[in-house]
Parts: structure tokens; C-alpha cells; sequence
């Protein structure tokens, strides 16, 4: 058959990357949207666009119902699931199927065989690959039967989702007496993010690395694979650098794995793209994980490496092509980097962030950026954090690196709170470099240090230097009243950058030169020329552009020093009320999910009080001290903003 109209059940980066490529298919295309995502790129990007209304995934794009709706209304030949949300759903395989419409994608049968990965890893055993032993955990299973597997598989253990993936309903116990709440709280999380709470638990190996293949199968009898992946690099289980090829993998083994994941994916008939994962052993010794039935995140980087476009792969394959020559008969040729940019406050605990994004510029020489927002957009609370993936390709892995690092650094990304910096430091530490990589790096590294800001206090202080002569002699005049462009006419201007804050006093000279002093080091600042958006200035004798955003209050400084947030505290200060001794506000925003504790409930220090949920993760709430709740400001269901009252814990000072 031919596919002539695609439906992309998705969104964001991903829902681009399908549209485009149909589109240079000749394809027509039909995007889905929620009430949050009505402007983002995917729904211009694609000829028709359909309204799900609401937010939620539960409303929309799980909506299997509403979508197949759509798509019969509209006369879709073919409907693309990209990952996530119904990517790996057998009954919306079956029920397009029974529409009469290609699902793009594996069988319904071969999606059965590896949604549960409990049954999936004895299908593998039987297949001859590589298995861990581990035990199914349902909701039936007593404290005591959940201690006596402990015992019997040994710590450290994996809590792990038997239904989904993404790191969701994942957790590492290092010790008998927490494993009982690392279940009851996987539990939870997997049943929110995949509708089914059924957890299994397996020996945790230490300091594993990573490793995927990428495979494809064909309507022809044909199962090959496309080379590894290396995807160590990982935050609460969820990728953040991968790589291809893995510096762990010489010819040999790529073989062993190459032919372990062709065994698997014969064992299920396998159709399209898939993905089989390991987890190896500083060794060598690799076992199964499981198989991810759909195009993975990380694609990009097998594309570079091949010279093939998986998406296009994906369609021909749909409309009963064999795979190509090129295809089976793969060659490997470069390195290839990928860098996932989420917003999220790294130093916070990788807590997702929500809000407006000014502006998203990312760019370099030999770099692919995939992207889900645009400057202007609105990242909600509903979807994963992920704004875009830059993706680097070169003849060597320290140019592929260094391209990436570069195009990272000089970024301009303004409004929410990213983790960029982290992807920097990242990249450009020495083990890094050097290839030793495994899925304990940034946890071994310190996530904090790794995590800060790139910019150097002398940076932030020159940046706030600039920011503020900018303000003055620009037009329109930037940030409020107050500035003069007189000779001899001080004043100064008090910024706050993240926890630091920063006076600056300036003067203009009558000659033109600027005197500026940041606690009390004083800094000449000479051949100044001004531009609604930028200053070329020249501070120390060094001369470069600053290019500048303001948004309210907020200044936004990118330079090839670094890139500075700021903003402007007021001269006259409101008087702040204080907050409830003991209050314990939403560090995000998000709904409450769960609720641990009652007005009068005595509790110790680190006890739960409330579980919120944000961007598909579960949040822990935890009391700072011992103490009795003496307030209850929210109930199960409630949707909060970041900085709301919680909880108010009254401390119980021992005698």
C-alpha cells in the first residue's frame, strides 16, 4: 500500500522530526495538540492539526479513541505513535489495524511479547541472549515475602516498572530497610505514567555501562541491526548523552551484541525500528534489559553514523518495502554525540522546570539541532522536560565533542532554567573525554558541581556591569526610570543572579569612558557602542559583544564569556510578609498525588509528608525536623505553583 496521509500521534520534537521527514516524502501530514501545545512548532510544521481538548495525557494523547477518530475523519492511510505515549500500545496497534489504518510500528503480537518485560526476559532467555534473574512484585506480595526476595537476589537491588520505560517506576535499594518503600513508590509512579503498577525487582550491577542496538525488520524475513548505542550518561535513570559508537565496544563484542539483539528481535518476528538495551559489566559481560518497540529518542546518532534516515526507514517499511541494501548491508563511519536539553534545575535535584522560554537559539558547526519549542513558547507541566536534542557529528568522538560543547555553550537560552551547563561540564570533563563513562558518572562527579553554572563570578560581575550601562544608554531606555546620560551623573543598580547579588555603581566621564565598580573594584568601560539588543564594550582592555534581552525586570547577557539570568531589584522594596514558621512550599508546580500526613500527626525528620507529581515524576515532600503538622493546605488532586504552602510543620525542640 501507499501511504499518502500520516497522522503524528505526538508531540514536540519528535512530531517535527516524523512531519518533516513525510513531508520530503511526498506525504501529507495531520498533527494532534493539546490545550498547552497550540503553539508549538509541530502543529505549524504539519498540514492539518487536530484539538484535543484538555491537558493531561489522560485527556489527549492517550486519547487512542478521540485519535482514531480523527484519523478516519480525515481519511489517514497511516498513523505515526513516535515514542512514548501510545508508541508501545498493542491495543492501538489493534484497534488502527481494525480501522483499517498502518500503524508505524511493530505487530500488536511483537508489542505483547516486550510490554511486560517479566515475560520479555524469559522469551529472551529461551532466545539465547543474555538475562538477569529477577522476581515479579504485585500488590498482593507482603512486607515480609518483599524482604525474603531481597535476601534471595542480594543488594543492591532494581526496582523496576514491568510495563513502560523511561526510567519511570525505577528505583536502586542499597539496603533491607529500604525496599519496601522504593516499591510502594515505584509502584505509584508506574501505575500514573503507564496505567499498570506491577513492579519486578532484579540484581542491581554496579557501575554498569549502558549499551543499545538498534535494530530493523522488514514484511520480508529480514532482522538486522544498525550498531550500538552508548547511553551511560543518565539522571534518575533517564538518558542525557548518548553516543555512537561506544568506546567500551571493540569489533568482537559488537558482534556478540549486534547478533544477541538480531536473536531477540527474530524471536518476536520483529517489524520496523526497535531498540534491544543491555546493561554491561566493566567486564564485557552484557544482559538483557528489554526491548523498546518504537523509534528511540536517541536516533539521531545512529543516522549520523549510517547515512540512513530510521524515520523514512520506518514508512517504507510500513508500506510493505524491504529494507534497502544500504540498510542491510550497513557501514560505520564517524562518531556521533547527542545532547538532550531539558529544563530542569539540575542543582535542585533535577527538579522540572515550567514557564515561559524567551528565547531558544542553539547552533554550530557540525551540529543538528532537533527541537520541540521555539523561542516564544510555553513549557507546561503536562509533558516531559525535554526542549531539544543537539546532536554532533564528526570524522572523530574529541571533534565530535568539541563541536557539541561549543554549539552548547554558545547557546542563547532564555526563561526556564535549563541543563545546559551540566551537558557542558559534562562534555568537556576528563573522563569524559577519555571514554570512561558508566551509568554512576554524574552521581561519581558530583551532580552539584557538575550542575553549576558555567559562568565565573568575574563573569557575572561584568555581565551585570554591562547590563547595566546597556540599560542606561539604550533606546528605549531599558528597565525603569532612574537612569541619566549626564556627565559626572552617578548611579547605581542592584542585580540578583541566582543566589548572588550584585551592585553595580557607574559614572560616565564627560571623554565617554564609563567607570563602574562591583564591591568596590573599580572597571573602566571604553569604546562603547550601543544597539537596541547588544554593546561592544571594552572592559580590562578586552574588547567583545554582549548581546542582551530583557524581559520585565529580567536581564538575559550572552557573551562568549558565558550566558548570565539577572534580575533587577527594586530601589524601594516592598515590605515582604513572612511566611509561617515551618511552611514547606512546592519546590515546582504540579498536582498532589498523595497525601501521608493529618493535622496533628507527629513526624521525624525526612518523613513524607506529600508526593507531588510534575512532568510525569513523582516529587517527595519530606519534613525538615521533627515536629507536629499543626497545618494541611492541600488535598489529593490540588494543582500547585511553585513557592505554594504545603504543609506547615511546627518543630519540637527536644528538652
Amino acid at each position: 500500500m501507499v501511504i499518502r496521509k500520516l497522522l503524528v500521534a505526538n508531540r514536540g520534537e519528535i512530531a517535527v522530526r516524523v512531519i518533516r521527514c513525510a513531508r520530503d516524502l511526498g506525504i501529507s501530514t495531520v498533527a494532534l495538540y493539546s490545550d498547552a501545545d497550540r503553539k508549538l512548532p509541530h502543529v505549524r510544521e504539519a498540514d492539518e492539526a487536530i484539538h484535543l481538548a484538555g491537558n493531561t495525557p489522560a485527556e489527549t494523547y492517550l486519547r487512542g479513541d478521540l485519535i482514531l477518530a480523527a484519523a478516519v475523519r480525515l481519511g489517514v492511510d497511516a498513523v505515526h505513535p513516535g515514542y512514548g505515549f501510545l508508541s508501545e500500545n498493542a491495543g492501538f496497534a489493534r484497534d488502527c489495524a481494525a480501522a483499517g489504518i498502518v500503524f508505524v510500528g511493530p505487530t500488536p503480537e511483537a508489542i505483547d511479547a516486550m510490554g511486560n518485560k517479566v515475560e520479555a526476559k524469559l522469551r529472551m532467555a529461551a532466545a539465547g541472549v543474555p538475562v538477569l534473574a529477577g522476581v515479579t512484585v504485585n500488590t498482593s506480595t507482603t512486607a515480609a515475602e518483599l524482604q525474603t526476595h531481597g535476601d534471595d537476589i542480594g543488594y543492591p537491588i532494581l526496582v523496576k516498572a514491568a510495563f513502560g520505560g523511561g526510567g519511570r517506576g525505577m528505583r536502586i535499594v542499597r539496603a533491607p530497610e529500604e525496599l519496601l518503600d522504593a516499591v510502594e513508590s515505584a509502584q505509584r509512579e508506574a501505575a500514573a505514567a503507564f496505567g499498570d503498577g506491577l513492579v519486578f525487582l532484579e540484581r542491581f550491577v554496579e557501575s554498569p555501562r549502558h549499551i543499545e542496538v538498534q535494530i530493523f525488520g522488514d514484511t520480508h524475513g529480514n532482522v538486522v541491526h544498525l550498531f550500538e548505542r552508548e547511553c551511560s550518561i543518565q539522571r534518575r535513570h533517564q538518558k542525557v548523552i548518548e553516543e555512537s559508537p561506544s568506546t567500551a565496544v571493540d569489533a568482537a563484542l559488537r558482534s556478540h551484541l549486534g547478533a544477541a539483539a538480531v536473536a531477540a528481535g527474530r524471536s518476536i518476528d520483529y517489524v520496523g525500528a526497535g531498540t534491544v538495551e543491555f546493561v554491561m559489566a566493566p567486564n564485557g559481560e552484557f544482559f538483557f534489559l528489554e526491548v523498546n518497540t518504537r523509534l528511540q529518542v536517541e536516533h539521531p546518532v545512529t543516522e549520523c553514523v549510517t547515512g540512513l534516515d530510521l524515520v523514512a526507514l520506518q514508512l517504507r517499511i510500513a508500506q510493505g518495502e524491504p529494507l534497502p541494501r544500504e540498510a542491510l548491508e550497513p557501514v560505520l563511519r564517524g562518531h556521533a554525540i547527542e545532547a538532550r536539553v531539558y529544563a530542569e534545575d539540575v542543582v535542585a535535584g533535577f527538579l522540572p522546570m515550567a514557564g515561559p522560554l524567551h528565547r531558544m537559539e542553539i547552533a554550530g558547526a557540525g551540529v543538528r539541532v532537533d527541537a520541540g519549542y521555539e523561542s516564544g513558547n510555553v513549557v507546561s507541566t503536562f509533558y516531559d522536560a525535554l526542549l531539544a536534542k543537539v546532536i554532533s557529528f564528526a570524522p572523530t568522538r574529541m571533534q565530535a565533542t568539541a563541536q557539541l560543547s561549543n554549539a552548547l555553550r554558545s547557546a542563547r537560552i532564555h526563561g526556564v532554567t535549563t541543563n545546559r551547563d551540566l551537558l557542558v561540564r559534562t562534555l568537556e570533563h576528563d573522563d569524559f573525554v577519555q571514554g570512561v563513562t558508566d551509568t554512576g558518572f554524574l552521581e561519581r562527579n558530583g551532580v552539584v558541581t557538575l550542575g553549576a553554572g558555567l559562568a565565573s563570578a568575574r563573569t557575572i560581575s561584568q555581565h551585570a556591569i554591562i547590563a547595566t550601562v546597556h540599560a542606561a544608554l539604550s533606546k528605549p531606555r531599558r528597565l525603569g526610570a532612574g537612569f541619566r546620560n549626564v556627565g559626572d551623573a552617578g548611579q547605581a543598580r542592584t542585580w540578583r543572579c541566582a543566589d548572588q547579588t550584585i551592585v553595580v555603581e557607574w559614572k560616565q566621564q564627560r571623554s565617554g569612558v564609563i567607570r563602574a565598580a562591583v564591591d568596590n573594584a573599580e572597571l573602566l568601560v571604553e569604546s562603547v557602542e550601543v544597539s537596541e539588543s547588544a554593546i561592544t564594550a571594552t572592559i580590562l582592555g578586552e574588547r567583545r559583544t554582549y548581546r542582551i534581552d530583557y524581559v520585565g525586570r529580567n536581564a538575559f547577557v550572552d557573551s562568549a564569556l558565558g550566558a548570565t539570568a539577572m534580575v533587577l531589584q527594586p530601589r524601594f522594596a516592598d515590605a515582604a510578609v513572612a511566611a509561617t514558621v515551618g511552611s514547606l512550599r512546592s519546590p515546582l508546580p504540579g498536582s498532589v498525588i498523595a497525601v501521608h500526613v493529618g493535622v496533628g500527626t507527629t513526624v521525624v525528620s525526612g518523613t513524607v509528608l506529600v508526593a507531588l507529581e510534575a512532568m510525569k515524576m513523582e516529587h517527595s515532600i519530606r519534613a525538615p525536623h521533627d515536629g507536629v503538622v499543626s497545618e494541611l493546605r492541600v488535598e489529593v488532586g490540588d494543582q500547585v505553583e511553585t513557592g505554594s504552602v504545603l504543609v506547615v510543620v511546627d518543630e519540637v525542640v527536644q528538652e
